[in-house]
């Protein structure tokens, strides 16, 4: 008994070491792992752009910490510890190379190898811009439809956190289901509550406001109310959105760097007959322009004297609801010029580049419908021309930012600054596919800070891509606004199609907002393998519910002059499109599902209650025709 109450103790003592030994272990890991904690939170703090780069590289498994690394404070030894645990990965990496190259980690040889061994087609993915330390960790997008979830795919690969903003009517929208946080803003005119909007950034924590395209992206009072409470406005400053937004000043700048503007007066039009005097002076046609917006509103063009004062009227009306600013100014006319915008980047250190044109002669009513890049209209030497000129311009002014900046080009090859838009073009799409980068990732990280590192002579154009812009519209119709239900979406897919929507079946494309649909890009090697993609991707392309512009897209890839690329800003009408269109016979409605399967059911239902009750057909109404009447008063067509 004795020996083994002797025994129990020991054991209880054996056990009692033990225990104490793991909870001084434990201890001790719960200090290291608070440390771990406090140091890891501090790096995404103080910097977010190295702790996602980290981040990112650990969830991959492409590194793995160790002792070692946590024993040292030296960042050499951070850098060495990371890119020798990513040759270890890479399949390519030949050892006998690694100690060579980890001497010298900044040689060409390395980064070659790096990026081969990634599977990395240097050539293909491209990032034009180099994050300093400073990063933002939320963004909010004061937009909706299509610009909304493209920001929030950028915001997703960057690794920022993305808010949006929706109306009573979007609750179910695809960017509310995408983002992280979503507010509803109540009324769809709150889209344009700057208060409301940066109540809600501040609120939800962001440090950013990306505005999109339309609604409030060329504002400068909601730049200049983000930069009143600390809030980043992705974009250039409200300062710089003010100056170039007024038309008549932004050209006054483009004189001062020998950009060629188009012959006309350099101020506001004090009145019609102001309008009048000038027109006669410089000569017919001319055209009247809101200055302090764009987008085809408030412009005009006037043929005949005896036209002038209605059409400086009805100019400065549309100005004034469309912009809040009725001022006007006119330039002369130039008849069939071709529409050729350059896209910008610049950052805050001086450095511009272009990544090349898009042509947007397709227009009805001074609305692009159909843009492409590069340009069939310019040579090498008019495309760095243009280039060179779009680039100096930006300079100049000091333009921080992804832009645009727009030409006219005549049929003597001349060519015109008309504007530059300060914020990312509905178009941008197209430039992405021939150059291989993602301009709005781009766009974010300029407003970061980033620094460019490509030259102007590092961006190269691959191939060609086309641009439809599929509107909610009935194009034998006048383009008459088709709102309603979307009951069956089927995009086309294959090698070179991208589609830019926000809409499925089921989605309800309201007359409250703008009636894009999607904008269906294709891609090619050429100009002719584009088109030839973009008709079968039309043709592929099923929207039932509502009419679309598909038909116009189709019968303006037919024409001659289109393939041939002779394209301006009349094509529409030289090759009388709207005519044409008009005379083609619109398809018949088919009866969506739901409805069919209601009057089936309805019939079914009605000839078994009859069929119950002993009554037959013997000459008495047929429950099939019972269904259709019963069809017609659920839908308000009949009166009981």
């Amino acid at each position: 008994m004795t020996k083994s109450k002797k025994a129990n103790a020991k054991l209880r003592a054996i056990q009692k070491i033990i225990i104490d030994g793991l909870n001084n272990l434990l201890s001790a890991f719960e200090k290291a792992y608070a440390i771990l904690i406090t140091y890891t939170v501090k790096t995404k703090d103080r910097f977010p752009s190295i702790y996602r780069y980290f981040d990112g590289l650990t969830n991959q498994h492409i590194i793995t910490p160790s002792k070692a690394l946590f024993k040292s404070s030296k960042i050499e030894d951070m850098g060495n510890f990371i890119t020798a645990n990513i040759m270890k990965r890479l399949p390519h990496i030949d050892e006998q190379n690694v100690e060579e190259i980890m001497h010298n980690p900044s040689n060409k040889s390395f980064l070659e190898m790096l990026t081969k061994g990634f599977g990395i087609d240097s050539d293909k993915e491209k990032t034009y811009t180099a994050l300093g330390n400073v990063g933002f960790k939320r963004i909010l997008i004061a937009n909706r439809g299509e610009i909304a979830l493209r920001i929030i795919r950028a915001c997703r690969e960057l690794g920022i956190g993305c808010v949006v903003i929706y109306s009573e009517l979007e609750k179910d929208s695809l960017a509310v289901k995408f983002a992280d946080k979503s507010y509803n803003i109540g009324k769809s005119k709150n889209y344009l509550d700057i208060k409301k909007i940066v109540k809600i950034a501040k609120q939800s924590e962001c440090d950013a406001i990306h505005p999109g395209y339309g609604f409030l992206a060329e504002n400068p009072k909601f730049a200049k109310l983000c930069e009143k409470n600390g809030i980043k406005f992705i974009g250039p400053s409200s300062k710089m959105i003010e100056k170039l937004g007024d038309k008549v000043e932004a050209k006054k700048a483009m004189l001062k760097s020998n950009i060629p503007i188009i012959e006309g007066v350099k101020e506001d039009l004090k009145s019609k007959r102001h309008a009048l005097r000038i027109a006669k002076r410089i000569g017919f046609p001319v055209i009247l322009k809101a200055s302090a917006g764009g987008g085809g509103k408030g412009m005009r063009v006037v043929a005949k004297e005896e036209e002038v004062f209605n059409a400086y009227e009805c100019a400065s009306k549309e100005a004034l609801n469309a912009f809040d600013n009725d001022s006007l100014y006119i330039e002369k006319y130039l008849e069939e010029p071709k529409h050729i915008e350059f896209q910008i980047l610049a950052d805050k250190h001086g450095n511009v580049i272009h990544l090349g044109e898009r042509d947007c002669s397709i227009q009805r009513r001074h609305q692009k419908l159909i843009e492409e890049a590069p340009s069939p209209a310019l040579s090498n030497e008019l495309r760095e021309a243009m280039g060179n000129a779009a680039v100096n311009a930006v300079k100049a002014i000091g333009y921080v930012g992804a832009g645009t900046v727009e030409f006219l080009l005549d049929k003597n090859k001349n060519f015109y600054f008309i504007e530059m838009n300060t914020r990312i073009q509905v178009e941008h799409g197209v430039t992405e596919m021939v150059t291989n980068v993602d301009l709005v990732k781009e766009q974010i990280k300029l407003a970061e800070g980033a620094k460019l590192t490509y030259k102007q002579e590092d961006i190269k154009i691959d191939g060609h891509a086309i641009e439809c812009r599929i509107n909610a519209e009935d194009p034998s119709n006048d383009f008459a606004p088709s709102p309603g239900t979307i009951v069956n979406y089927l995009p086309p897919g294959g090698l070179g199609i991208r589609i830019s929507s926000s809409c499925h079946t089921g989605c309800n494309v309201s007359p409250q907002f703008d009636s894009l649909i999607a904008l269906l890009i294709c891609y090619g090697n050429t100009r002719q393998e584009a088109i030839a993609r973009m008709k079968r991707a039309l043709d592929e392309f099923i929207i039932e519910g509502v009419k679309t512009t598909i038909p116009f897209h189709q019968l303006v890839l037919s024409k001659r002059q289109f393939l041939r690329g002779n394209v301006t800003t009349s094509f529409i009408e030289n090759n009388d499109i709207i005519e044409e269109l008009k005379g083609i016979k619109p398809k018949k409605d088919v009866l969506p599902k739901d409805k069919k399967v209601l009057i089936v059911t309805t019939a079914v239902a009605q000839y078994l209650a009859k069929k119950q009750n002993g009554v037959h057909n013997n000459g008495k109404i047929n429950p099939w025709v019972m269904a259709a009447r019963q069809e017609a008063m659920s839908e308000g067509s009949l009166e009981e």
